[in-house]
């Protein structure tokens, strides 16, 4: 499995779900131009959208590739993902509105991106989610969720590897912090990070809250 960040909650997952098969890539969370960053291209076999709100960004791949965004269990060229709903603030969605949590099942990984989640887990989410070999976590708006909030979830999941995602990088036009306090929070000396990772079920059954950095593609 190998993966990729273009910035903000965008990740892009490359996998083979039998060995000699064919390739899937997946795009969760597409953004537009209007970002100041560079849109993902190319073709894409899985779009995920964990709100509303990213419908327009992900425009340009209808009709190409197959488009999710509501929860539910789905099994597409061997990969199994389900949609769990949750919100993006506190106040179940009064001010934010819905979100989608996205697992991801392939090659006997487990990826769990949160999307724009805007609160602790509760215990139906947690069980929902299940196990988690690496967690695609959203670390850069305060407004949405603070430290505390993060290592919290991080204790209800206990995934074998974070990765953090959508925090302030060069060019974006979006006002967000930093990551400097989160990894330094789970011990990582840089922020700079590889453009993919590969990522085998070997590397993370035996991780515990392994912090990895991914640079923009």
């Amino acid at each position: 499995m190998r993966l990729s960040w273009y910035g903000q909650n965008c990740i892009k997952i490359q996998t083979k779900a039998k060995r000699g098969g064919e390739e899937t890539t997946l795009l969760l969370d597409p953004f537009d131009k209007k970002t100041g960053l560079r849109p993902p291209q190319g073709k894409m076999d899985i779009v995920t959208l964990s709100n509303i709100h990213l419908l327009k960004s992900a425009k340009k791949f209808q009709g190409k590739s197959f488009t999710i965004d509501s929860a539910g269990e789905y099994s597409l060229r061997g990969v199994n993902i389900e949609g769990i709903e949750s919100f993006q603030d506190n106040k179940n969605g009064e001010l934010k509105g819905r979100n989608t949590i996205f697992t991801v099942e392939s090659e006997g990984i487990k990826v769990c991106h949160l999307g724009n989640i805007g609160h602790t887990l509760t215990e139906k989410e947690i069980e929902n989610i299940g196990n988690v070999d690496i967690l695609l976590m959203p670390v850069g708006n305060p407004d949405n969720l603070s430290l505390k909030q993060l290592k919290e979830i991080v204790g209800q999941l206990e995934p074998g590897m974070i990765i953090p995602m959508n925090y302030k990088i060069k060019g974006l036009k979006e006002k967000l912090n930093d990551c400097k306090e989160f990894c330094s929070e789970f011990g990582a000396k840089s922020s700079k990070g590889e453009a993919k990772l590969n990522v085998k079920e070997k590397d993370v059954k035996d991780m515990e809250n392994n912090l990895v950095m991914l640079a923009v593609s």
